[in-house]
């Protein structure tokens, strides 16, 4: 994979996410020329609570790609594939942790205390860095899965009745901006994920002396 992506830029083919969800567009009037700009959606702060039972928000994640998921930790079907795959994704940015933030959102956080959450992480052998497992308010979490990461097209209050679960995962830029959708049990899908991660770092980089030297250290785990 990256081989891939080194290849890619050798040839100057940058395969760079498109952006998901517009939300409206801008006419700018300039010299006498009319142009439209699309604005599309962001991710809006949130306040949780990791493993660590640390209070977070996206504010301590500036400057970082973000990659999204929704689980709960009695989940007998999809979320142990879910995490053993974002496993493999933060395996692969182990030396460059500081490119990436995974998100694991519990959608049953009610039950999965910070207790639990520390639980799940050392069974997986998550490493706090750059992955977090998150609870805390349930309308709060139902309402950033349905109304700002837009994983799932049902409607609900969050209330005790109300139930999200997913497949997606979610890719998120450094701007806020929804990049990508990924079906998190495919493993084509994964690795398309994780080279997407280092596209959306380091696209704006593509023409710095030195740049293909360091995507070939990113993928060797070298500093």
């Amino acid at each position: 994979m990256g081989y891939l992506i080194v290849d890619h830029y050798g040839k100057n083919v940058v395969p760079v996410p498109g952006y998901y969800i517009p939300e409206r567009i801008d006419t700018i009037h300039e010299n006498g020329k009319v142009s439209y700009d699309t604005v599309f959606h962001k991710i809006r702060d949130f306040h949780l609570t990791n493993q660590l039972g640390q209070q977070v928000s996206l504010k301590d994640m500036e400057g970082k790609v973000l990659l999204v998921d929704f689980f709960f930790t009695s989940c007998p079907s999809i979320c142990p594939t879910l995490t053993k795959n974002l496993k493999k994704i933060q395996g692969a940015y182990v030396k460059n942790d500081s490119l990436l933030q995974i998100l694991s959102f519990s959608v049953d956080p009610e039950r999965d205390t910070v207790d639990k959450l520390r639980k799940y992480a050392y069974d997986y052998q998550v490493n706090p860095d750059n992955w977090w497992l998150l609870t805390g308010s349930k309308k709060e979490i139902y309402d950033l899965a349905r109304n700002d990461f837009f994983v799932s097209v049902t409607k609900g209050d969050g209330g005790p009745d109300d139930f999200i679960h997913t497949e997606k995962l979610v890719l998120i830029d450094k701007n806020g901006n929804i990049r990508g959708y990924y079906n998190g049990l495919d493993s084509n899908a994964i690795k398309k994920v994780a080279g997407d991660i280092a596209i959306l770092h380091l696209a704006k980089e593509r023409h710095r002396p030195g740049f293909i030297a360091f995507l070939k250290k990113l993928f060797s785990g070298e500093k």
